[in-house]
């Protein structure tokens, strides 16, 4: 065979190898094109806009008009369970992005409700008076919230599990808060008592005088 032929015939093999590697790569991206594009679905539908985290100027309003840190955290939490029980609703029907926006506004009277107590004074039975009432009240929310977001499409449950934690981290706060000073109160009292009794050990009975 002459050196044209080889050549020729080398080519040709070489045309026939690239093309079935073509062909075995037509089939993979047909095999696993369905694949890539339903991952693709999922992740877009997981970038639903998050909720907006703002408190309305007219309830804003309210919250200022408080006369007294009882009346603020009051007033907070009624709004807030206004706001979410209409979530409950905006679900039921459903409308869930009405339901999200509701959850925005939850989480920012929560988050407001929690600024507010950290700027009072902590040592005052009030104060943690009003962070048990806070805690009870995240308590109840809590398995409210894990209602919602089962029933709720993953793009927009992803946004109520943020404020499911948001809520739960708060009740840990809110209980810190309120026993915190009862415990090292109660710790400084029994600290006090072995000390007070190692003084009276050392201290010699009177001796009374004929």
């Amino acid at each position: 065979m002459s050196k044209e032929s080889r050549r020729f015939f080398g080519m040709h093999s070489e045309t026939q190898r690239r093309g079935v590697q073509l062909t075995q790569l037509l089939l993979l991206l047909l095999v696993f094109a369905p694949i890539v594009l339903a991952q693709d679905s999922q992740i877009q539908q997981l970038t639903a806009p998050p909720p907006i985290k703002t408190i309305p100027r007219s309830e804003r309003e309210q919250l200022l008009e408080a006369k007294d840190p009882k009346s603020r955290l009051r007033v907070t939490l009624d709004i807030a369970e206004s706001h979410l029980a209409a979530a409950e609703s905006y679900t039921a029907r459903p409308n869930f992005e009405g339901a999200s926006a509701e959850i925005g506004i939850y989480h920012a009277l929560i988050a407001d409700a929690l600024t507010f107590l950290a700027s009072l004074k902590h040592d005052s039975n009030k104060t943690r008076d009003l962070y048990k009432r806070l805690e009870l009240t995240l308590r109840a929310d809590g398995p409210r919230l894990t209602s919602l977001r089962r029933i709720t499409p993953l793009e927009f449950a992803v946004w109520i599990k943020e404020v499911e934690d948001f809520a739960r981290d708060g009740r840990t706060e809110a209980l810190n808060s309120f026993y915190g000073t009862t415990v090292v109160r109660d710790r400084q009292k029994s600290e006090e008592k072995p000390t007070d009794k190692a003084k009276n050990a050392l201290t010699p009975p009177k001796v009374q005088q004929p």
